[in-house]
């Protein structure tokens, strides 16, 4: 049986961050990276993330803002871990929603107005099993 790579864009942003900054992050990250499968929020800041999710037609996938901190990230913002105890929000949801086994393809992509972050991770989903 062979494998099939899952690939999802966590985000994390500020909150005065716009769904231009958070699309403008996701069409840089897919502009680097290629295509995407499914978008990712920490459950607090879903609304914007399923606003972009209903526009562009990509499924969205909320993880627990608890479990933030439990994931090593490759970026380290003070921000962040003072914010939400993890070096990446972006990182660490892609991570968390890409599952067990998932890797980040590099840190993550920021906005051009440094309001929203963005990061890709790939996980393994084995042929047949549907997501």
């Amino acid at each position: 049986m062979t494998a099939q790579a899952l690939h999802v864009v966590g985000f994390g942003f500020r909150r005065e961050a716009t769904l231009a900054s958070i699309a403008q992050a996701l069409d840089q990250l897919i502009e680097q990276y290629g295509a995407i499968d499914k978008l990712a929020a920490a459950r607090s800041m879903l609304p914007l993330v399923e606003e972009l999710g209903q526009l562009r037609h990509i499924e969205v996938i909320a993880v627990a803002d608890a479990e933030l901190p439990t994931v090593a990230t490759l970026t380290h913002s003070a921000q962040s871990l003072q914010a939400r105890g993890t070096g990446s929000v972006a990182e660490a949801v892609a991570l968390l929603a890409a599952g067990q086994n998932a890797r980040l393809v590099g840190p993550r992509i920021i906005s051009a107005n440094r309001q929203a972050t963005a990061a890709l991770a790939l996980s393994e989903v084995p042929e047949g099993i549907i997501e």
